[in-house]
């Protein structure tokens, strides 16, 4: 009876998904299965990846490169062949995965990898049954970038979906980096926060 009980508090622990906040159905996400297939078994597994390709702007500490685990390195160093930009990017976004405000963000600048094409988003989007989430992050999108054509492809991909509370999924100042200074020399400049990769990388 005790084990069951202790059983029983330790599943209550559980952080909630990002299903459950958003109060969608929760699913089985064939791109998490797939991460774990390719020896990605954590979130944080996902996030060090991200690091590895580029998304420097979350590496804290700034020595996530020398502290890569071993499957972690090897996959990022494929280019992207075996586990893609996209995926990635859908993968840190699943509502499958408990919530995390930093995937969430990292995800967000994910999308916006160089190369990803909207046409393989929305795919896995609908997949993976978070084109709700993917569809918010591009209104942010148009909203910091509206020249960017990448943003209303994307969109325009997307189905519409009834409003959702104003804090169920992060505001747009979340996903970008804003300086003092617009082009125009006054206001705030919005810089959509997307992987770089250095000069030789």
């Amino acid at each position: 009876m005790a084990s069951s009980t202790a059983q029983t508090e330790s599943l209550s622990k559980e952080p909630p998904t990002l299903a459950a906040r958003l109060q969608m159905t929760s699913h089985i996400s064939p791109l998490l299965a797939k991460a774990r297939f390719m020896g990605l078994g954590q979130p944080e597994d996902l996030e060090k990846l991200a690091v590895s390709r580029g998304l420097r702007y979350y590496d804290a500490r700034g020595d996530s490169m020398k502290n890569q685990l071993p499957v972690v390195q090897a996959i990022g160093e494929k280019s992207g062949r075996s586990f893609s930009n996209e995926e990635l990017a859908l993968a840190l976004l699943s509502p499958s995965a408990p919530y995390s405000l930093l995937r969430l963000r990292m995800g967000a600048a994910m999308l916006a990898a160089d190369g990803n094409r909207p046409e393989s988003i929305a795919r896995l989007a609908r997949q993976d049954r978070s084109e709700r989430i993917v569809r918010h992050i591009a209104q942010c999108g148009m909203e910091a970038e509206p020249r960017n054509p990448f943003w209303t492809a994307l969109m325009d991909l997307l189905p519409l979906f009834p409003p959702m509370r104003p804090d169920a999924l992060p505001h747009l100042t979340r996903f970008v980096a804003m300086t003092g200074l617009s082009r125009a020399g006054k206001g705030t400049s919005l810089m959509w926060i997307r992987p770089t990769h250095a000069p030789g990388s």
